[in-house]
């Protein structure tokens, strides 16, 4: 009679499919508010506003005394560890390519929650951080990790995939010649980019910064002009196979009021770059990002758009740029729904005013080139789709969200 094989010698019999695979992302409509804050880099739970229970998961009614009077309020994820086990059989496809998985319950403010816990983490009990993050399918998923200091989610192998670290990435910007086009470049680089290819719309153009560009030994300056669908079908045709995360840094921004003279011109130059060109280049490059998304280690992660924190609500004095941005929103999140098909994250960037030529007009506090720069690299490296950065941004964003008409008003009132 043969012999029933030994542990050792037992492998998993599921293949790593060369098509790109999702975990499981059906979510009921009020746990996507865990979903809404782990996109902004938040851990937010529900709160009972009658009897103050914590609640989770995600529920209709308070689970102590049935009020329907439930509120999201961001909690600080200090909480123990009480629970773990190692996951080695799973029904789902994307879970059996990828066994074992280690998870946990971690007590936090009363309640249990389920998490993935990172490799950094000691055995139970212990105390940890939970962290809010996205995963593949752009579902939130709650992580343990060490409450000490910055957890690098891209240190866990499993993890990894949550996060699109640009170390060892091949990535496209689109625009080098503005001065947030010239930091993000710099800051990529620093962040361990393999290669850097750097778009130029006129190239015989002497742009100030340019040239420390090409010395950067990452850095490849290519042709490259959003407002010409040519000139984008030409450079994905080249590149496009290979790029596994693209910047998009290309912008036009004219102070000019709606009723101000040269108005429709100033808008359609707006939107010419900042909707129509991300368009062209949604329409060269998405289909080749989707199509590399499971190339394991190389493959393609991630889309970046830098929009402005004038999308959310209209800043009149730049009412036709707040216009083209709103636009460029729109159209991302409809990138976003088509990218997120084969686990490719599109992440937007909402910054205040720029310490440039075009903002030159507007109070401080403005965000430096270099702080924007630094936020692009730190979203790469988190799990987050919205980032809201500098003063101004963070501002707005607690007033939309508290009353966007309030804003609207504020705003118009401002600008008499």
């Amino acid at each position: 009679m043969a012999q029933a094989p030994t542990r050792a010698k037992r492998k998993n019999p599921v293949l790593r499919t060369p098509l790109p695979t999702l975990p499981p992302h059906a979510r009921s409509r009020v746990a996507l508010g865990l979903t809404a804050a782990a996109a902004r880099g938040a851990l937010e739970l529900q709160v009972c506003r009658d009897c103050g229970a914590v609640q989770y998961p995600p529920r209709e009614v308070c689970r102590d005394c049935l009020s329907s009077r439930l509120t999201w309020r961001p909690r600080n994820g200090d909480g123990e560890l009480v629970a773990e086990t190692v996951l080695r059989t799973a029904q789902e496809l994307y879970f059996r390519e990828r066994l074992p998985w280690r998870i946990g319950i971690v007590r936090l403010d009363g309640a249990n929650l389920v998490v993935y816990v990172h490799e950094s983490v000691g055995r139970v009990p212990r105390r940890v951080r939970v962290e809010a993050a996205l995963d593949r399918a752009g579902e939130a998923v709650l992580i343990a990790v060490s409450p000490n200091g910055r957890t690098d989610l891209s240190a866990d192998a499993k993890l990894r995939e949550m996060t699109c670290d640009p170390r060892g990435r091949k990535i496209l910007v689109t625009d080098g010649k503005t001065v947030i086009g010239q930091a993000v470049v710099r800051a990529l680089a620093a962040a361990g980019a393999e290669v850097i290819w750097v778009g130029e719309a006129e190239p015989w153009k002497k742009i100030a910064g340019s040239a420390t560009l090409r010395d950067l030994p990452q850095v490849t300056m290519v042709p490259l002009d959003v407002t010409d669908s040519a000139s984008v079908r030409e450079l994905a045709g080249e590149i496009g196979a290979k790029v596994d995360i693209l910047v998009n840094t290309a912008d036009c921004h004219r102070t000019s009021a709606i009723g101000a003279r040269g108005a429709l011109d100033a808008a359609q130059l707006e939107m010419d770059i900042n909707y129509f060109g991300l368009l062209r280049l949604a329409k060269e490059f998405a289909p080749l990002l989707k199509a590399r998304a499971a190339d394991g280690p190389a493959s393609s992660v991630a889309w970046v758009n830098v929009l402005s924190i004038f999308a959310l609500a209209n800043y009149p004095p730049h009412g036709t740029y707040s216009a083209s941005k709103a636009a460029a929103l729109s159209l991302s999140q409809a990138l976003r729904a088509d990218l997120y098909t084969a686990g490719v994250r599109l992440i937007n960037l909402f910054p205040g005013p720029v310490d440039d030529e075009w903002d030159q007009l507007e109070m401080p506090p403005k965000l430096s080139p270099g702080a924007l720069a630094a936020a692009v690299v730190a979203a790469l490296q988190g799990s987050l789709e919205d980032v809201y950065p500098g003063e101004v941004a963070q501002d707005w964003l607690a007033r939309y969200r508290d009353n966007a008409k309030a804003l609207e008003r504020e705003l118009s009132e401002g600008s008499r």
